[in-house]
């Protein structure tokens, strides 16, 4: 099998797992706090440098892997969405990047998001799919006078977090969370954090993924098409 084959095979894939994370951008380009996800693409170098390190020597199809593009891995585009006042005394924006609202969800599981269009629900400050905002104590917080200074707010960045769903966040290590204690400074009343997405170079990236994913396939079809004119000529002989 021609070896180019491998490499666009892989390209391939990496770009329907591409075209399928800016869908889902695309999709929340809508909801309350959202923040983009990417993927970084790299190669299987580690595997090199591992047998290099154990004093083994590469063997052929070692190196035709190496040429062969993966994804390496994901990140997620921490840059605060715009804020817009809505005048709902129920409504929360976060002002800094790296700043969180604490909830608890129907399994008792401590999670943080930054959506804060909170309700009502059974006398409880909740999110809108019911998971309980929490206070400094780690408490459900009961809606009432003077609530809002109870809203538990904490601090730590994005590579301690892992996304749950399109809103929530799971915590890596709880000894990098740093709990804000006066939070009037870090939060906005009345008022909602949007998505960070931008539609038009969502767009564009879309559109470009596509493309790319075309041309590998198109080149995948005339390497197909050159093996076989190559084996007709060769029985032909």
């Amino acid at each position: 099998m021609n070896q180019g084959i491998y490499s666009l095979s892989a390209a391939m894939i990496n770009q329907l797992n591409r075209v399928d994370v800016i869908s889902n951008n695309l999709a929340n380009l809508n909801t309350n706090g959202f923040k983009e996800d990417n993927l970084v693409e790299g190669s299987f170098n580690h595997y090199l440098e591992r047998l290099a390190a154990e004093k083994r020597t590469p063997t052929k199809l070692d190196t035709v892997t190496n040429t062969v593009p993966k994804i390496d891995g994901n990140f997620i585009n921490g840059i605060a969405g715009s804020i817009i006042e809505t005048g709902n005394e129920l409504d929360f924006a976060l002002k800094h990047n790296d700043t969180f609202f604490k909830i608890q969800d129907k399994n008792g599981n401590k999670l943080l998001t930054r959506d804060g269009s909170f309700k009502n629900i059974g006398g409880f400050l909740s999110t809108f799919d019911g998971n309980k905002v929490l206070n400094n104590d780690n408490q459900p917080i009961q809606i009432g006078e003077g609530f809002d200074t109870q809203v538990s707010i904490v601090k730590t960045q994005y590579v301690n977090l892992n996304k749950i769903g399109n809103n929530n966040y799971k915590i890596n290590d709880e000894t990098k969370i740093t709990p804000i204690i006066d939070n009037d400074q870090f939060i906005a009343r009345g008022a909602l954090e949007k998505s960070n997405i931008n539609a038009v170079t969502a767009m564009v990236a879309m559109i470009d993924s596509q493309r790319r994913l075309e041309q590998e396939q198109k080149a995948i079809t005339g390497i197909g098409e050159m093996t076989e004119k190559l084996l007709t000529k060769i029985d032909g002989r």
